[in-house]
């Protein structure tokens, strides 16, 4: 007969084959009892339609209300009948997954968690570091080239301190002639690394100089320096909370995985096992 030269066909024989050798090679005690008993209760129903609600801004019609929990049955269908067949042992991905919701359940009771001020302002004070704004500065330049002479230097200084128009003076380039409130990486980056650091005390609106940059050397001005700064707890609230949260989660479910782990007798290979 022709069907039985169909490839569909003998992959439906080699898959009915694989499925009943699994059958044959499952542990009756782990089937669990109830598996032919599948309940879907209230707490089910609220979730499905709270997905659908979040996922499409409206409620489910009867019609996609009804696929939502044929879905679910499927799918709890399938999740029974591949750990009858033992698909769950030994897969990592599978082990990796449920340990990681089992870290995410004692997470989310630090997210449900709103600590009270002092509580933050503790956390603030003992973490200051990870919320202090850093420096910044604004300032204009005149590019004078990659080795201007001493007389060049000396005239474009008495220029700007008579006044003149100083976007005229000095050598074209490309670098920006103001610079705005920026920290002093975004400045490194744009001059070259050590240029922030050679104006942290030049005076405020003087033309100073030259300060050397990876181009070459400026005429620099000033114009605002704001330092490093670490703000009050109502101006970062949100970012505090966040973090408290964050630690909070992760020191509970360590707590939470040693006193799972103290329930168990827990061996390892000694190096002399390893070795043989």
């Amino acid at each position: 007969m022709r069907i039985l030269k169909e490839p569909l066909f003998h992959f439906i024989l080699i898959g009915f084959a694989i499925f009943g050798w699994f059958h044959l090679v499952s542990s009756e005690n782990d089937v669990p009892a109830d598996i032919q008993k599948i309940t879907i209760d209230a707490d089910d129903i609220a979730l499905l339609t709270s997905r659908f609600e979040t996922s499409w801004k409206r409620t489910p019609n009867e019609a996609e209300f009804q696929a939502l929990i044929d879905a679910l049955i499927r799918e709890e269908v399938l999740v029974r009948e591949a750990r009858n067949l033992g698909l769950d042992r030994g897969d990592q991905v599978v082990r990796a997954r449920l340990a990681q919701k089992m870290d995410f359940l004692t997470s989310a009771i630090a997210l449900s968690v709103t600590p009270e001020d002092a509580v933050l302002q503790t956390f603030l004070d003992e973490n200051a570091a990870r919320f202090t704004t850093p420096s910044l500065i604004a300032f204009d330049q005149v590019y004078l080239g990659d080795a201007p002479e001493p007389d060049d230097i000396a005239q474009a200084l008495l220029a700007l301190e008579a006044g003149e128009d100083w976007s005229n003076l000095g050598v074209p380039s490309l670098l920006l002639r103001s610079m705005p409130l920026s920290v002093t990486s975004v400045v490194d980056s744009t001059f070259g690394r050590g240029f922030s650091a050679n104006l942290e005390n030049l005076g405020p609106s003087l033309w100073s100089g030259p300060v050397q940059s990876g181009y070459g050397q400026h005429l620099v001005r000033v114009t605002q320096m704001q330092p490093e700064q670490l703000p009050p707890l109502d101006d970062i609230r949100d970012a505090v909370v966040s973090e408290w949260r964050r630690e909070a989660g992760d020191d509970l479910a360590q707590a939470q995985y040693e006193s799972f782990a103290a329930r168990y007798k827990i061996e390892t290979p000694t190096p002399q096992e390893d070795e043989q």
